[in-house]
């Protein structure tokens, strides 16, 4: 069984929004990151901080609300935050995999208004810069031979989109997937913590999150899981497919807002990103960030949403995740 291909809708629609030259007048506007910092979620948050500098009334604050992988976010924007216009909140395809999975609660995708997407994101396989992988080949033969011996680790539980990453080298190495030696953490800045810390070796993340890093020297990114190479900083690093391995992992990340937020609060948002969206300026702090131009809003999203939550589902119950 293949997970590959989760958001093909998503990076085929490159479409770009009408331009809105106003800026849209929110008060006090946040950008809630549901995990600690250092992230894929802190990631998503700066790409809004940044790309709706020239679009917002007032400069977007970003804070943190780290618990269960973004569930308590989830929750707090279904109880207390319904209607609160000022706020969005990042997401990414393993929030959505997580709604699936139940690890949300109560609630579902119903239940918030999807706002837009900051862009797409990809796996990739991570390792310290002192590490003795130089290759994925280097870790696939291990995982091969001795899957207890690598220590892989990621921010999410077993069945997180994270976890799916090295379950699909596992499986690719012609393992199973419980046979991985698998570390959880409460979202990606713990995790590379810990790979700096040399409590994991193998750290299954996101190209966009690790631009600071190359550029500190502190890790490698031995493979991405894209369908091809990226552009540059990344077009040095070779795709999981080049070397042989039929892995790839594409990551939507956006933004969504409690399900009582008024029409006219949504809007505003709205209007700000498809401004934004318009601009090369807004293109570049994507690429800046590692991520690929993926531009919807409003009600095209919501729609995209649906269709991707049944390929999802369609997924989960093949992995054997739901039943």
């Amino acid at each position: 069984m293949k997970i590959t291909h989760i958001t093909t809708a998503f990076v085929c629609a490159l479409g770009l929004g009408t331009p809105v030259f106003a800026q849209s007048e929110i008060d006090n506007p946040e950008c809630v990151a549901p995990a600690n910092p250092g992230g894929g979620f802190d990631l998503t948050c700066r790409v809004a901080q940044t790309g709706l500098e020239p679009h917002v009334s007032e400069p977007v604050q970003v804070t943190f609300m780290p618990g269960g992988i973004g569930a308590v976010a989830f929750n707090q924007f279904n109880t207390n935050r319904t209607d609160d216009g000022s706020a969005i909140v990042a997401w990414s395809t393993g929030s959505l995999l997580n709604i699936i999975l139940g690890k949300y609660g109560e609630f579902d995708e119903n239940d918030v208004r999807w706002l837009a997407t900051a862009g797409a994101d990809f796996g990739a396989v991570v390792v310290s810069a002192d590490s003795e992988y130089n290759s994925l080949k280097d870790v696939m033969d291990d995982l091969a031979s001795d899957p207890q011996s690598v220590v892989v680790g990621a921010g999410g539980s077993v069945g997180s989109q994270d976890w799916m990453k090295g379950a699909l080298l596992m499986r690719e190495a012609g393992g199973t997937p419980m046979q991985m030696r698998y570390v959880a953490f409460d979202g990606g800045g713990d995790a590379i913590a810990a790979l700096l810390g040399g409590s994991i070796e193998v750290y299954t993340g996101d190209v966009g999150e690790m631009v600071p890093y190359l550029e500190s020297g502190d890790m490698k990114i031995l493979a991405t899981l894209a369908p091809e190479r990226l552009d540059a900083p990344f077009d040095e690093i070779p795709t999981a497919k080049e070397e042989g391995y039929d892995v790839e992992w594409t990551i939507m990340r956006g933004f969504y807002m409690g399900k009582d937020v008024s029409d006219a609060d949504y809007q505003k948002w709205v209007d700000a990103f498809e401004a934004a969206y318009a601009t090369e300026e807004f293109a570049k702090v994507q690429n800046e960030r590692g991520l690929l131009p993926l531009n919807m809003s409003g009600e095209e999203l919501t729609s995209s949403i649906n269709t991707t939550m049944g390929e999802l589902r369609t997924i989960a119950t093949e992995a054997g995740l739901i039943q």
